[in-house]
């Protein structure tokens, strides 16, 4: 069993202990940050160690690691920490749930998170560095770039290429066939058409809320539950 150390000692880094202890093959031993940012002397059980300690107590021969951080500064800070550990020597483990319905023929890069209920058609690449939460559909032959986000539902087109460091919200859609540049920003419920420029933002449609004396208020509930 490959012994793993995972970067990181907030919720992701939980989270991402729980996959890997109960669907994977890597046993985690400990979790790392930088040492201004060591808050506990364990967690989940697990020592904390000061990243500047790392290599002296887990070798990179003996030990993996796996960077476990969310899409701050436009997953900016998680690259950053990936390239960090690469520096270091460490090779980087990727968990892909058992619990999604995937292909042989998809390719995923070192250092992914990809949770669980995932439908990702045939051809798919998926490189380094890119967290997929619960949910989504990958369409066949798409490219999602490293160090992406996506949030969970997201649809994602066949043919698709998407670049570095992109963040997906919740119910996010792709139609086919689109190139989306670098460092672009889609939030939830968006419904992408056409190719995105690097550093584009795309913002969903906004709900309209009536309150409860409202006349549309009034007439819905009147029409659809004879209030």
């Amino acid at each position: 069993m490959s012994k793993v150390v995972i970067f990181g000692n907030a919720e992701i880094a939980s989270l991402a202990h729980f996959y890997f202890k109960n669907d994977s093959d890597y046993q985690i031993v400990a979790f790392t940050v930088d040492d201004e940012f060591v808050r506990e002397d364990t967690l989940e059980g697990l020592p904390v160690i000061p990243f500047s300690e790392i290599n002296s107590k887990f070798s990179v021969e003996e030990y993996s690691m796996h960077v476990a951080l969310s899409y701050q500064k436009l997953n900016k800070l998680r690259e950053e920490k990936y390239e960090t550990v690469k520096q270091k020597g460490y090779n980087l483990v990727s968990y892909v749930s058992s619990k999604s319905a995937y292909w042989n023929d998809i390719q995923v890069g070192d250092n992914c998170l990809i949770l669980e209920n995932q439908t990702i058609q045939p051809s798919v690449i998926i490189k380094n560095n890119v967290m997929l939460w619960s949910g989504n559909h990958i369409g066949h032959g798409t490219v999602i770039g490293s160090h992406t986000y996506l949030a969970s539902h997201v649809v994602i087109s066949g043919h698709c290429k998407i670049g570095e460091r992109c963040f997906f919200g919740v119910n996010a859609t792709l139609k086919d066939f689109l190139e989306i540049g670098d460092d672009c920003f889609i939030t939830m419920d968006a419904s992408v058409s056409q190719n995105l420029k690097n550093g584009s933002v795309v913002f969903g449609a906004k709900s309209e809320i009536f309150e409860e004396d409202h006349k549309v208020s009034k007439i819905v509930k009147k029409k659809y539950f004879g209030l």
